[in-house]
């Protein structure tokens, strides 16, 4: 059962992300980038947990909401950068989605509660985040793993620190999930190799 105002704030958010300048072909039709990822997320959240809480479902949908206006190349291209783009982009994604609760009547619980989960506060100890974050691993690995192969083909010691890194973010539920998903030959020769 779902709140009223809670399909007002999907629509919302997606109309946000139907924004998106950057598309990505799907059966020969361009769809914005992060209206497919939002879709993505919010079908894996239902397939992976499917009594997931309405704030969570909010927190996937939101996961990346507009997250071209904040571009990578706005910060130095080194580690430090990248962890400053990421900390910056969760605090954007955060504070829109809040916004659009706060119209919809959501109490200010739920909006922290939602806020805090994109932020990925309290990652080992809210079973919430975690699932949050086996989501987001678990989209990754589904979708956009094989092209993260293909660019980065002549750094696979990269790509097995990528795998590594993934794993020690995920439950053990999220880990036999990730198993179960029909990877690329070569994907799945790389995952083995990064969790020997």
């Amino acid at each position: 059962m779902t709140s009223p105002n809670f399909n007002n704030t999907i629509s919302s958010i997606d109309a946000l992300n139907a924004l998106d300048p950057h598309k990505e072909e799907i059966d020969g039709k361009p769809v914005p980038r992060e209206l497919l990822y939002s879709k993505r997320m919010t079908e894996m959240l239902a397939q992976f947990d499917p009594s997931a809480s309405e704030v969570l479902r909010i927190a996937a949908r939101a996961q990346h909401i507009q997250r071209w206006k904040i571009p990578r190349e706005s910060y130095p291209m080194d580690r430090k950068g990248y962890l400053l783009w990421r900390t910056e982009l969760k605090k954007f994604h955060g504070k829109l989605t809040a916004d659009i609760m706060s119209e919809q009547g959501y109490p200010e619980d739920e909006i922290t509660k939602v806020e805090d989960l994109i932020n990925k506060r309290r990652l080992k100890t809210d079973p919430e985040v975690q699932t949050l974050e086996d989501v987001i691993c678990l989209v990754f690995l589904k979708y956009y793993f094989d092209e993260f192969i293909a660019k980065h083909a002549h750094e696979e010691d990269k790509i097995i620190e990528i795998i590594e890194k993934t794993w020690k973010k995920m439950s053990e539920k999220g880990h036999e999930a990730a198993m179960k998903l029909a990877h690329s030959e070569k994907a799945m020769e790389l995952i083995l190799r990064a969790l020997k």
